[in-house]
């Protein structure tokens, strides 16, 4: 393919999709372009990538391999860059012992990245950064570059890729110049990356000539929503889902994943749309009942993310129709890392922390001593509410606006999506269940001061029932766990430490319809949570 595209042709390939999201007029990110333009008048691209071998990869990275593939398609020479080196520079993220387990995880798992989005391996070239970066020359100029580079611009350039500490290790401080000394040592071109290393990027457009060496372009793709709205990352588990996750995780993941009716901002549903379902297919395919409108295909992301603005496509939809993408990008690589020679690598180079030293420091928390702090049900202030009014949100069809009397002076505004199937004649005056002590947060611009909670049916989005506190039960009283009555919630739930997530992953509704965390009842002092019909259901 790539003999018949004109250079212009190629540029267009090698540069799509690379732009900032929330810019009012989008900008590419590139740097260098014109120098691309006179290489591609003469030659095929140098490019290469380059990924530090800390924690396990995720679905975001489908995002860089379909980069990759435009690359090849444009005839581009392309490198991939397993940098153990910056793995270990970066605040010990990989400790040395695991380093040449983890390159080796990370070449078979990006290996099955590209094998399941058809791109041809024989084409790319593979590289361990140790295989170079220990050499007399590179060390040389490692000196060379710290003799020019001052502190403030060498942690400026890392400020977004290496971890922040407050009392920052030497190894980090070195990490943005060994990534610009990778260019002139793996001969590119052009060197690929997120928008997070741009500040890295140009430390090495700035220094590279001065140690006599040319300056390189520099592409960067947009970073992908992690699942609870914010960069998605390895060391974050709620914002990511795993490679090698099953399909329950996936669809359990993609249930609690934020995905706000008619929001596009920071929806990283909607971003794998956008920067690896269209660029791999062409096309996007939502599944739903006929009631709600029918499967629709659509053939450009504007048309999804108008539709999606405008509520036309229901956040449930969504998700329902991306995770069946997802496990079908998923499944060859699930099924790679069956053999029992890639389980046994995975698990050495990602032991279980559980089984690591301390791990029965951990069991004693757990069992004795005080409990586990983390999940304690204790910790969440759950409270009986009764629903004084229910008004439309003025941006959102889809969401309410609900007054809730919690026992306080002032009722509490709580924005749900949860109920949109419930007429607002049966909300007004019913008891309900109300999360009190997370934080505020805002919802298409009006902030939600608690969380109403439902009964729910996991892959239904419209099966949502309000939970039923005991008859004669008044506004204000305590809900607790059977077992932990005597437990004080916490004054407002760090959102850093997830322990609501954790405690929800756990309330489920039984075969009798009643509220149980870990199959303990959810109780007042007048009697049990309940729901009308949703048996087996989850708590949202």
């Amino acid at each position: 393919m790539a003999d018949k595209l004109s250079p212009d042709e190629k540029l267009h390939l090698i540069t799509r999709n690379l732009q900032v999201e929330h810019y009012t007029n989008p900008l590419r990110e590139v740097l260098g372009e014109e120098k691309m333009k006179q290489v591609l008048q003469e030659r095929e691209l140098k490019v290469y990538w380059g990924t530090a071998t800390t924690g396990r990869p995720h679905v975001a990275y489908f995002v860089p391999m379909s980069k990759i593939a435009d690359f090849l398609k444009a005839g581009c020479e392309v490198t991939i860059l397993f940098a153990d080196l910056h793995a270990f520079l970066d605040n010990m993220k990989a400790p040395w012992e695991l380093l040449e387990l983890r390159v080796k995880y990370y070449e078979q798992v990006i290996k099955a990245m590209l094998e399941s989005i058809g791109v041809p391996l024989d084409k790319l070239k593979f590289v361990k950064g140790t295989e170079f970066q220990l050499s007399r020359e590179y060390t040389l100029d490692v000196y060379r570059l710290s003799s020019m580079v001052t502190e403030h611009d060498a942690k400026k350039a890392g400020a977004e890729v290496v971890k922040q500490v407050e009392h920052p290790l030497l190894s980090g401080l070195l990490y943005p110049g060994l990534q610009a000394l990778d260019e002139e040592y793996l001969k590119v071109d052009a060197q690929f990356g997120g928008v997070d290393q741009r500040k890295i990027f140009t430390l090495a457009e700035k220094y590279l000539p001065s140690l006599g060496y040319a300056k390189r372009s520099h592409l960067m793709n947009p970073m992908v929503p992690g699942l609870t709205g914010s960069k998605m990352s390895s060391s974050e588990e709620e914002s990511k889902i795993d490679l090698l996750d099953s399909a329950g995780d996936v669809k359990k993941k993609l249930k609690k994943a934020f995905c706000e009716p008619g929001n596009i901002d920071n929806n990283g549903v909607l971003s794998f749309v956008k920067h690896v379902v269209f660029p791999l297919r062409g096309e996007f395919s939502i599944k739903r009942d006929a009631k709600w409108g029918g499967d629709k295909i659509y053939t450009a992301f504007e048309e999804v993310e108008k539709d999606f603005a405008e509520e036309s496509v229901h956040p449930g939809d969504l998700k329902a129709s991306v995770e069946v993408v997802l496990n079908q990008l998923l499944e060859p690589i699930r099924k790679k890392f069956e053999s029992p020679e890639l389980r046994k690598l995975t698990n050495t180079a990602y032991p279980d922390p559980s089984k690591t030293k301390g791990a029965a420091k951990g069991a004693k928390a757990a069992t004795g001593g005080g409990g586990d702090d983390d999940l304690a049900p204790s910790r969440v202030d759950i409270r009986v509410g009764k629903i004084i009014s229910v008004e439309k949100h003025p941006d959102a069809d889809s969401l309410y606006l609900e007054k809730i009397d919690v026992g306080e002076a002032e009722p509490r505004t709580v924005v749900s999506g949860l109920v949109a199937f419930i007429s607002q004649e049966d909300l007004q005056d019913r008891l309900v269940l109300v999360l009190c002590n997370l934080k505020p947060q805002k919802m298409r611009g009006i902030e939600s001061q608690a969380m109403l909670l439902c009964a729910s049916i996991e892959g239904d989005p419209r099966r949502v029932e309000p939970l039923d506190p005991p008859e004669g039960s008044s506004p204000g009283e305590r809900v607790f766990v059977e077992g932990y009555e005597t437990g004080k919630p916490d004054d407002r739930l760090n959102p850093k430490k997830k322990v609501w997530e954790k405690v929800q992953a756990d309330l489920k509704i039984s075969d009798e319809c009643v509220a149980q965390w870990r199959d303990k009842r959810l109780l007042t002092k007048l009697g049990q949570i309940t729901c009308k019909t949703l048996k087996g259901g989850n708590v949202s």
